[in-house]
């Protein structure tokens, strides 16, 4: 059994943060939970209280590259989930993590399919889901999932990769694990760096998360101030000459209708 750890990442008050809690609580696998936050609020200390969490504070100005790591730094163990607080997660988690890393010693991420919660509905958004699905096709080899580029065919047409949904060895990938240069695209472009390093990137397509869309979605505001076309471009520069990412992004776009 490899020590791992969920480290919920807290900002302001979510009414979704204690569902994110209770949903670690219930794992039929033994796991470490942790609450990290650079708000803290009487609230936020009240659920780490009241379901008897460490607690740990950020006393610097919230970033979401710096609260991660932050959050990796407190979670003291070799495998780490960076948990959204607007998320849930399968009970069967954290089982499948230790199942796996078994299976494939050498795994330094695992990450799975995940179930799109809006309007207070699950369900896969037709489309968008089976795009990433497919761009995902590549990690279901995983007797090859070693090489880099088999690990980076899938993410050269885009991120389908669901960043709630990842756990990191962070023994073999070191730290600080994120890097990047960006806001909205760290993970994409966290993910390609780390593609580079040995090791396997195990994907499974059971979704073993529920991923919240809704209002005060950071996903949403980045949307609405163009950041997220900007840099999603610039990440299509890194991949692809420039009149290829031009062509791309047009057809990414099509993904943002899943926020409307």
């Amino acid at each position: 059994m490899i020590d791992h750890t969920f480290a919920i990442c807290a900002y302001q008050d979510s009414p979704y943060l204690e569902t994110c809690i209770r949903s670690l609580k219930r794992q039929t696998a033994p796991a470490r939970i942790i609450l990290c936050t650079s708000t803290p609020t009487p609230f936020i200390r009240g659920m780490a209280e009241k379901y008897r969490l460490p607690y740990y504070v950020r006393n610097r100005k919230s970033d979401i590259q710096e609260d991660w790591n932050f959050a990796c730094e407190m979670a003291g163990t070799r495998l780490v989930t960076i948990a959204h607080q607007d998320d849930y997660y399968h009970r069967d988690y954290a089982r499948t993590v230790q199942q796996y890393w078994g299976k494939y010693p050498d795994t330094t991420i695992f990450t799975t399919n995940c179930m799109i919660i809006k309007e207070g509905k699950a369900r896969r958004l037709g489309l968008v889901s089976l795009v990433k699905s497919l761009l995902r096709f590549p990690l279901r080899f995983h007797h090859l999932a070693h090489y880099t580029i088999l690990k980076r065919a899938a993410l050269i047409w885009g991120n389908p990769i669901i960043c709630p949904s990842c756990t990191y060895d962070l023994e073999a990938l070191g730290r600080p694990l994120f890097r990047s240069v960006f806001k909205y695209v760290l993970d994409w472009d966290t993910m390609w760096a780390l593609a580079g390093k040995p090791g396997r990137l195990i994907c499974i397509e059971k979704p073993l998360i529920g991923y919240r869309i809704h209002e005060g979605a950071t996903t949403k505001a980045f949307i609405e101030n163009n950041r997220r076309s900007k840099e999603e471009f610039a990440m299509y520069r890194k991949i692809w000459p420039d009149w290829m990412a031009k062509w791309l992004m047009v057809l990414y776009r099509k993904a943002y209708g899943a926020y409307d």
